[in-house]
């Protein structure tokens, strides 16, 4: 699974406001119901559900919150940078400012994992994530994200 596969120059938002990890959440579930078609509360419900179980921030500012969506017919992500860093309750209990979306059919279940490890992988990458903080277009951003 490759980036490019999962995410367009138009699903990447830049300077995103939100005070709290719930109106984050609620944000993007409505930014990916105009993407996918499915409703807001059927993306957020499942998001919400997942971060309940341990927060999807992974440390040096980032969170790749994830969920399994039925309707889904494929993997599909936004990118969203946020103005201002907010708690995220993130592994190493910094606040959180590079948000991936990530959002999975039900099946295959290998295909989520893939998709989770890749951009896991890209996000490990220093530079890469200097790029993501300071690119002022879409446009770049995405282009640092696929590589």
């Amino acid at each position: 699974m490759q980036i490019a596969d999962l995410i367009k120059p138009d699903q990447i938002f830049l300077g995103l406001e939100a005070e709290r990890k719930a109106d984050l959440l609620a944000d993007l579930a409505k930014r990916a119901s105009g993407l996918t078609g499915v409703s807001p509360d059927a993306i957020l419900q499942p998001l919400t559900n997942r971060e309940s179980f341990g927060s999807t921030g992974i440390g040096r500012g980032i969170a790749i919150p994830h969920a399994s969506i039925p309707a889904l017919k494929r993997p599909v992500g936004l990118f969203a940078r946020l103005e201002e860093p907010i708690d995220f309750e993130a592994i190493d209990g910094e606040p959180v400012d590079l948000v991936f979306l990530l959002l999975t059919p039900t099946a295959p279940r290998n295909q989520n994992v893939a998709s989770l490890a890749a951009i896991s992988r890209r996000l490990r990458d220093p530079a890469v994530l200097q790029q993501l903080r300071t690119d002022a277009s879409p446009q770049k951003v995405y282009k640092a994200l696929v590589g």
